[in-house]
């Protein structure tokens, strides 16, 4: 007889081997798979999750919004830990002002209507769109927004701006492919993170589009703010590994399991 699955979230073998472009299984949540991982020949790595089984927590960071007073501070920390699937980097600085930032009631920076926005409710759902034009729902109560300029994809076509690189951030040396990530969704409900070291935005965007997506968000860009991890629970006494997601990221000192300067998402298992 099997013994029953573990109850915390398990890295599969397969996500740690040479992945291609085909959505590979990546983490199994009580025998069902919550994760993919898909690295395209574009350089995009994507993460496919299954909204049935995860939610999206925003974290703030020491700078951007500020360590203390937050749902979600600067650090996973032990009450996430326990369900912790994967990470990954938030927008831009809030100082640009290319979006809002707001966390259980409390604004950091003001919610812009248009932008396109990432909202989670309080039933644990998540959705993209652009604010107060799609979203949010009046269904269920908002706990998180965080904006990032409009959006890159709608109606499941890119913005018609993806070849004005300034149109999507300022980039470290002035040349369209760096760094770069984005949070889409998909007509049925699903989450797709989607990142890489050197990309324009036209490459991020195609490789959200190959995944289904129908709206998304640009998220922050260049190496020192690019990064995605998944987690490997070890038991309840030893530390979590954390696994980079995209090849040669430069990476996020801590891997957000100490406190970091920017705002960033967890992915939990429900």
């Amino acid at each position: 007889m099997r013994p029953p699955p573990p109850r915390y979230p398990v890295v599969l073998r397969a996500a740690q081997r040479r992945v291609g472009s085909q959505f590979t299984p990546a983490v199994s949540l009580q025998g069902q798979t919550a994760a993919w991982i898909a690295r395209l020949p574009s350089g995009v790595t994507l993460l496919y999750f299954d909204g049935r089984l995860v939610t999206l927590a925003l974290h703030s960071g020491t700078v951007d919004a500020g360590s203390t007073g937050w749902h979600h501070g600067p650090a996973i920390l032990d009450g996430e830990r326990s369900r912790l699937i994967a990470a990954f980097n938030g927008g831009f600085k809030l100082e640009t002002e290319s979006g809002g930032f707001e966390s259980y009631g409390r604004t950091a920076s003001p919610l812009r209507r248009g932008l396109g926005s990432i909202v989670t409710y309080a039933d644990g759902t998540t959705n993209i769109g652009a604010w107060q034009e799609g979203v949010p729902s009046r269904a269920s109560r908002v706990v998180s927004v965080r904006q990032n300029l409009s959006l890159l994809i709608d109606h499941g076509a890119a913005a018609g701006t993806v070849e004005c690189v300034s149109c999507w951030g300022a980039t470290l040396g002035g040349g369209p492919d760096v760094a770069r990530s984005a949070l889409g969704i998909t007509a049925d409900g699903q989450l797709v993170w989607a990142g890489g070291e050197a990309l324009s935005v036209a490459t991020l965007t195609e490789g959200l589009l190959k995944a289904k997506v129908v709206r998304a968000v640009e998220l922050d860009i260049n190496p020192e703010w690019v990064a995605g991890y998944l987690y490997r629970h070890r038991g309840t006494r030893r530390p979590l590994e954390t696994i980079p997601v995209v090849p040669a990221q430069n990476g996020i000192p801590g891997a957000f399991l100490e406190p970091y300067s920017r705002d960033f998402f967890t992915v939990l298992a429900r």
